[in-house]
């Protein structure tokens, strides 16, 4: 299925955020846990900035995208936490503002992602427990081909465990898990959708 999609705006704040209603699905995540590359696969081109230095999106990127005859929707790639968190500096504090206002709007929703390799990370989990009480969500496993099938089947199950929902485990660079995420996604897109 065609899937076009095209970069809007590096939001650094609420008045840069879109305000046509669409509904807004955000890759949430710990920094470097693969949010720019699974975009960049879900979109099938180079559209968002992938680095292997953690912290490097400091802030929300906003893609407008559309697949097939569906209805169009924004996948934002926000900044990582974890890395630029550790302490309280005018980052961190940016981090949260910008997030915390980004959840504050009606059309938003979020796929939460956690490294497969690192199942049940504080973070992780504090992430987790914030947005179910936030907003629409689900958690999507990433780098789901680095690890042998043993260890995915293990690792998978353990954070099932800790997290108490289901988990899609999904890979960027094998296409694992894509189509039923585009499910996952539409299921999001179409409960904030705005009457």
């Amino acid at each position: 299925m065609k899937v076009t999609a095209s970069f809007l705006v590096s939001a650094a704040g609420p008045r840069d955020f879109p305000r046509d209603g669409l509904p807004e699905i955000a890759m949430v995540g710990r920094s470097n846990v693969g949010k720019s590359s699974l975009i960049n696969a879900l979109t099938r081109q180079r559209l968002a900035r992938t680095s292997a230095a953690p912290g490097k999106t400091r802030l929300a990127n906003v893609y407008r995208v559309q697949r097939g005859g569906g209805a169009p929707f924004y996948l934002v790639d926000l900044p990582g936490y974890g890395y630029a968190r550790r302490s309280k500096t005018p980052e961190s504090t940016t981090f949260e503002a910008l997030t915390e206002a980004f959840f504050a709007r009606p059309q938003a929703s979020a796929l939460l992602l956690v490294d497969t390799r690192h199942p049940g990370l504080d973070s992780d989990r504090e992430a987790w427990t914030w947005l179910k009480q936030a907003v629409p969500a689900a958690i999507v496993g990433t780098k789901a081909d680095k690890l042998p099938r043993g260890q995915r089947i293990r690792a998978l199950r353990e954070i099932e465990s800790v997290f108490q929902d289901t988990v899609l485990p999904v890979s960027s660079v094998t296409g694992e898990g894509l189509d039923e995420l585009w499910k996952l996604i539409d299921r999001l897109a179409n409960s904030r959708q705005q009457p």
